[in-house]
């Protein structure tokens, strides 16, 4: 026997259980759901992060064309390798950051933290870079910088010798070292969180970086980052733990 709707419709019951169901399903769909009845969404890969600034804005210091082939393919490269690398692992659901942690020094998953680093040293590289930069630093960066290594020439002095003669790829950089900053250089992929030490700015020196514009004189463009490029007010924001 059936049972009367509230418009006295006389139902199957198992119609009536099958409206019931559809209706909740509907009404589940209709919040955004499916996660509510097991159907757990897939994690969204990694977005690359844009440019702090129009690719012809480091002009002529650095090229359209440099900043082109280093953000659009080298940068986004790496960010591409690792969700393919990630993809349907517990990795997929980590930051940036977290990936690199749980990777960093285990042989089984260096693609994964070359891949992931290179992505975080990028970001952070384009950051580290202004329109109009170099100059003097903040007066709570200043104090500090003088501290350690001095004078601030010292400072920069120390920067490009470490950029310049990192052999092969790698990166340059100022960093946090419990109450003192100091210069250090990485090869490759490697990134001075992994030794316990927190970075300010970079100095990308792997050949993508310059050789467009100045070839074999890594020198030149080191020495054009560091005095007419350096953003010292990204690094002050880092040093305050912005």
């Amino acid at each position: 026997m059936g049972y009367p709707d509230k418009n006295h419709a006389v139902l199957n019951p198992g119609r009536r259980i099958f409206l019931k169901a559809a209706a909740g399903a509907a009404a589940t769909i209709a919040m955004g759901g499916f996660a509510r009845h097991g159907f757990a969404e897939a994690p969204a890969p990694l977005k690359l992060p844009p440019l702090p600034y129009g690719e012809s804005a480091l002009e002529p210091l650095i090229s359209a064309r440099t900043i082109s082939f280093h953000y659009g393919k080298h940068h986004k490269g790496y960010l591409d390798n690792l969700n393919r690398l990630i993809a349907g692992t517990e990795m997929a659901r980590m930051s940036l950051e977290k990936i690199m942690s749980v990777s960093a020094g285990k042989p089984e998953k260096v693609a994964i933290f070359n891949n992931a680093a290179q992505t975080w040293n990028h970001d952070f590289y384009w950051r580290s870079l202004r329109p109009g930069g170099g100059g003097e630093p903040p007066a709570v960066l200043s104090k500090i910088i003088k501290a350690s290594f001095g004078s601030l020439d010292a400072c920069r002095k120390e920067l490009a010798d470490a950029a310049v003669t990192q052999f092969g790829s790698g990166w340059a950089w100022l960093v946090l070292d419990g109450a003192k900053v100091k210069v250090v250089k990485t090869a490759n992929a490697d990134n001075p969180m992994t030794r316990g030490l927190k970075p300010l700015v970079t100095i990308d020196v792997w050949e993508h970086a310059y050789y467009l514009d100045y070839q074999n004189r890594r020198a030149d463009y080191v020495t054009a980052v560091i005095g007419k490029l350096l953003n010292w007010e990204f690094a002050a924001g880092n040093l305050a733990g912005r």
